[in-house]
């Protein structure tokens, strides 16, 4: 699924189709036509979702917030249909390659978006949509330095005033009977998060508003108290009792959303089938470190060549163990996180694997009302937005946790773990590949980046990390790396499994903790996190799996004269649309 966050962007400079010159060709005409088709769609959804805006670098509606009323929904309805017939009025054979595949993503969005109104109709039962709204709405105003505190402070106001009617609209078409249990749970324990924003963030800046800004701040905040409060209340009393739909999506719902997100030829059948051979072939190189890491114990008496299954999955057990012991403290993810990425950042320049970025990563502890869902991710700012930084945001251990629970939590995100992490969400991975696609992409193209693109790339970048000896080329590092990439791999059966097949929560954990060697707490959250949504846990292996055909691709064509800093170079170069697309403009082949 698309992520949210890269759905809006800023315009593109285009010539209105008014001004096309009179003697221009039928191919010059459709250029420029596509190019004012593009404008208008990026500027529509900037007007019609204002909430999402912001974070994207377009600050023209920074005091409004998206409306879910039936007027708002049936809005972007139209919007996305009439985008749609004029698209197809334009003869993209004419356009530039370029413009081929940015004319192919564009269709793909309009039709999801119809789609998912018309059909999925998540605003009718699934209330994450508009907690992310609310969250969003002031979360984007308050972390990054876009503008002098007294412009953003003032646009928070009146985005806190909006906000009760926001909340409103969700208890008013929120169908509680439709809704799953575990969703309607997780947004009663996310929904003061909206106020903690305010208090935590925007609210020790009002010192630098006039009195008057000040007091307006003042009574925003109040209302908006008190229609948090007065939401919990009905969340607590009426949805969490009341919600009795099925989180599982179905295999027909499940399928189309598929396509849609993956934009590949690749069936439901297909990915569970190559996942599964993944898993073996993954599980036997494990093993295989586990021999030399456990072999060179003294004494060690050496693992079987051969072994049976119960052998295998002991030997990968007593070498994960080694990794287990050397974790952070309780309270120390974050040091241990910017330790490790100072340490990434180095290797990769030192290397020289791919170019380097500019701008900085702030490490920052995740928002509340993000919590739950992940352990960690990349927050970079939007295509407009030139000079912030990216947020590599990391999920604290939850205060009411015992110390069991923690330990287990931190023995999953262990000190050879959390450099995975940072390798993955930063260095080079999320941030490095998004800064160099909000550099080179058209805006467009960024508006829609492939969730498999990116996530692909991240996991592609472990491997890549672990091959060119970082961390000095310690073993343990190298089985952190597989054990992550067995965690993607299983995402893709857990996804398929919940949604499509009836998995149970008893045999999704036996998936995660005994097939893919996952601590209890990280297989609890991610069995929440897979019952939370559809198809975004498929991202990683089919991304990866994409990403290294195409690479293997790449160095049978070019041979002795393949450079992987090149390759990964002009990869990027193209921003992050599908590999498929990719692979087209890379091999100069036939778009679509």
């Amino acid at each position: 699924m698309r992520n949210f966050r890269l759905l809006l962007g800023a315009a593109i400079l285009a010539l209105p189709v008014s001004s096309i010159p009179a003697s221009a060709s039928p191919a010059q005409a459709q250029t420029s036509a596509f190019a004012s088709l593009s404008k208008r769609y990026v500027d529509g959804l900037a007007r019609l979702n204002p909430s999402s805006a912001t974070g994207l670098g377009d600050h023209r509606y920074d005091t409004q917030v998206t409306d879910m009323s039936p007027a708002g929904r049936a809005r972007r309805e139209a919007f996305s249909k009439a985008m749609l017939g004029d698209l197809q009025r334009i003869d993209r054979k004419t356009l530039s390659r370029e413009e081929q595949v940015d004319a192919a993503l564009l269709d793909n969005a309009l039709r999801y978006d119809i789609w998912d109104t018309e059909t999925l109709g998540g605003w009718a039962w699934d209330p994450q949509v508009y907690n992310d709204i609310a969250g969003s709405s002031l979360y984007s105003l308050a972390a990054r330095d876009f503008a002098p505190w007294p412009q953003r402070l003032n646009a928070a106001t009146a985005r806190m005033e909006a906000l009760p009617a926001l909340l409103a609209q969700a208890r008013a078409n929120i169908v509680v009977a439709r809704v799953p249990s575990i969703y309607a749970t997780t947004v009663a324990k996310q929904n003061s998060g909206i106020v903690d924003i305010a208090e935590s963030m925007l609210a020790p800046h009002r010192g630098e508003l006039s009195a008057a800004d000040a007091k307006r701040f003042d009574a925003a905040l109040a209302k908006l108290k008190t229609a948090v409060a007065e939401h919990q209340v009905w969340l607590d009393k009426t949805l969490v009792p009341g919600a009795r739909g099925d989180f599982r999506l179905g295999a027909a719902l499940y399928d189309r959303k598929l396509a849609f997100a993956l934009q590949s030829d690749l069936t439901r059948a297909e990915i569970k089938q190559r996942a599964q051979a993944a898993i073996v072939d993954t599980r036997a190189q494990m093993y295989a470190i586990a021999r030399q890491v456990l072999g060179a114990k003294p004494g060690a008496v050496l693992l079987p060549e051969r072994p049976t299954d119960a052998q295998q999955q002991a030997g990968i057990q007593a070498a994960l163990a080694l990794t287990y012991a050397k974790r952070p403290a309780r309270d120390g993810m974050i040091d241990a996180s910017t330790k490790a990425l100072a340490q990434a950042t180095a290797f990769v320049r030192d290397k020289g694997l791919v170019g380097m970025p500019d701008g900085p990563v702030k490490i920052i502890t995740m928002p509340k009302f993000q919590q739950g869902v992940a352990v960690a991710y990349c927050d970079s700012p939007g295509p407009l937005e030139k000079g912030l930084g990216t947020f590599f945001a990391v999920s604290p251990v939850p205060d009411d946790w015992t110390q069991t629970q923690a330990t287990s939590f931190l023995s999953e995100y262990n000190d050879y773990m959390i450099h995975d992490l940072a390798v993955h969400e930063a260095m080079p991975g999320h941030f490095l590949q998004l800064a160099h696609a909000n550099a080179t992409q058209s805006t467009l193209r960024a508006v829609l980046g492939s969730g498999p693109f990116i996530e692909g790339w991240a996991v592609y970048a472990e491997g890549m990390m672990a091959d060119e000896g970082f961390m000095n080329g310690d073993p343990l590092f190298k089985l952190t790396v597989l054990k992550m990439r067995l965690r993607s791999i299983s995402n893709s059966l857990l996804d398929i499994g919940i949604h499509t097949e009836g998995m149970t929560r008893e045999q999704a954990m036996q998936l995660m903790t005994h097939t893919a060697f996952q601590q209890e707490r990280e297989a609890a959250g991610k069995w929440v996190r897979a019952s939370l949504g559809s198809t975004q846990l498929l991202s990683y292996f089919t991304g990866y799996s994409e990403h290294m055909a195409l690479r293997d691709e790449a160095k049978k064509r070019q041979g002795a004269a393949f450079d992987l800093k090149r390759y990964n170079d002009e990869l990027l170069n193209h921003g992050s649309p599908p590999v498929r697309y990719v692979r087209e403009l890379l091999f100069n082949l036939p778009i679509g």
